[in-house]
């Protein structure tokens, strides 16, 4: 099954999308947040969308898109975690997750502009899987963690790397900006991908390909990620962990490049659908 949300952003309304028809879903009366996914809500919409087939309103392909998921308690994103973007950056291959949060509020559609932070001038891109979790998961083990995950989502994991690497202190300074967190364009359900481990991924900047990888690259995979996260604090049902991002971001290059007010970003990830952002500069 595969989630979505649409209309005007701050009013979004639910659906699904099934054969690439969008449906309506906003009788069922409820929001895909943290309650939903922790009532078994993906069971009672699969019930519910099953009960009203052929009786529920189609969603116009003109329609904005925002993110599957409400606003979340967390995004929570790991570092570092394909070999060969370490190595571009210049950094040293990980022995543990590098974990970092990311604002919820830097939380848009998969469709919405990115807009480059006040005083930015090293805007990046980042695309990731996203892991939706389904249940509260604290001290779980990793042979139990695929227990815990709703589904998936793309992520482009925008950054400014001036504030990430050159304000001091923690990387979250450069990852929660608004717009930097465009999510979807679905929520595709766990049991739809039958190998998180075995997805491409890819992003372009202006039709140039700049990143192309595979998740089979991981450096920690996901049952390992989701138990480790929860030695450190407690995910709850629609909580968003963002697995890391291949080579072929902005920061990597020599000299680096970066994003500008009307280039355009296209990402997206093997059976979870695609996504584009154009960038635009700062208003308040």
């Amino acid at each position: 099954m595969k989630l979505i949300r649409f209309g005007e952003y701050g009013n979004e309304k639910t659906g699904v999308c099934i054969n690439d028809v969008k449906y309506d879903t906003s009788a069922f009366g409820e929001d895909y947040n943290e309650q939903f996914f922790e009532t078994d809500g993906l069971k009672r919409l699969a019930d519910f969308v099953k009960q009203n087939e052929g009786k529920l309103p189609m969603v116009s392909d003109d329609v904005r898109l925002g993110s599957p998921i409400a606003r979340p308690s967390k995004i929570v994103c790991i570092g570092l975690n394909y070999a060969d973007h370490a190595k571009e950056t210049g950094a040293t291959i990980p022995s543990e997750p590098v974990v970092f949060m990311k604002s919820t509020t830097a939380l848009c559609g998969p469709f919405d502009d990115i807009m480059i932070p006040k005083n930015s001038v090293k805007t990046d891109w980042e695309v990731e899987l996203a892991v939706v979790i389904g249940k509260k998961a604290s001290y779980i083990e990793e042979t139990e963690a695929m227990d815990y995950v709703a589904g998936y989502c793309l992520h482009n994991d925008v950054s400014e790397r001036e504030f990430q690497i050159e304000k001091g202190g923690t990387w979250d300074k450069g990852k929660g900006c608004d717009t930097f967190a465009p999510l979807g364009p679905w929520l595709v359900t766990k049991d739809e991908i039958a190998d998180s481990d075995n997805l491409n991924l890819w992003l372009t900047v202006n039709g140039k390909k700049m990143q192309a990888g595979t998740t089979a690259n991981f450096i920690f995979r996901i049952p390992f990620i989701i138990s480790y996260v929860s030695q450190f604090m407690t995910l709850l049902p629609g909580d968003v962990i963002s697995t890391g991002t291949p080579a072929g971001v902005g920061l990597g290059f020599n000299p680096p490049i970066y994003l500008n007010p009307g280039d355009v970003v296209e990402l997206g990830i093997d059976s979870l659908g695609t996504a584009k952002q154009q960038v635009v500069a700062f208003s308040k």
